[in-house]
């Protein structure tokens, strides 16, 4: 089981992430999002990690893909992350660099999705999170599981929305996702993470996947 710690904003929350045996770390550059850093500051961060240790992810939100290639650049990031509403040739135009967030309402929704958006050829094949109108994704909101679950039957997913260190062994029995992706439940506030709940959260995913 693949686990994604979401919102990494520090270098001590990044090496702690990994100690815990994180397997990938997701690095915020939506500006409206309280957990949004730097390009400086995920420089800061990528130098200090262990190398080839971890997937990194820069979560990116209606931005240009030259502003996507731009950062992942600098940074050195593995992965771009699309939670906004992106016009699908951006999408395309990153290639396996890619993958797309998405916040289905309802299965019309998702297959409206699924249309305009094909599946990364990696893992994952895209992340599904919570529906939430007017925003994208850290709300804290559970996903829905059924329709994730449908993804997940026939993909490799990774489940995101509402999970916490309560609540993810019941996530990974129902949806049997690839991956989990955490930011608000294993926060002591948004973008700062609470070590011990990382952990947790890990050891659980882990143990039930």
């Amino acid at each position: 089981m693949i686990v994604k710690i979401c919102g990494i904003t520090s270098i001590n929350d990044a090496l702690a992430a990994v100690g815990s045996g994180a397997d990938m770390l997701g690095f915020n550059f939506y500006e409206k999002s309280p957990r949004c850093i730097s390009r400086q500051t995920c420089q800061e961060i990528m130098q200090a990690l262990p190398e080839g240790k971890v997937t990194t992810v820069g979560v990116f939100v209606n931005a240009s893909a030259e502003q996507i290639i731009s950062i992942m650049d600098d940074c050195g990031l593995d992965l771009a992350q699309l939670s906004g509403d992106e016009d699908p040739q951006i999408l395309a135009s990153l290639g396996t660099r890619a993958f797309k967030g998405l916040r289905p309402a309802d299965e019309d929704s998702l297959q409206s999705d699924l249309a305009r958006y094909p599946a990364h050829e990696g893992s994952p094949a895209w992340l599904v999170d919570a529906y939430r109108p007017g925003t994208f994704g850290g709300t804290g909101h559970t996903a829905d599981w059924q329709l994730a679950a449908r993804l997940a039957w026939q993909f490799p997913i990774l489940l995101a929305g509402g999970l916490r260190p309560e609540n993810v062994a019941d996530a990974i029995a129902q949806v049997h996702p690839w991956g989990v992706d955490v930011a608000s439940g294993v926060e002591i506030s948004p973008g700062v993470k609470d070590h011990l709940k990382m952990q947790e959260f890990i050891k659980n995913a882990k143990l039930a996947g």
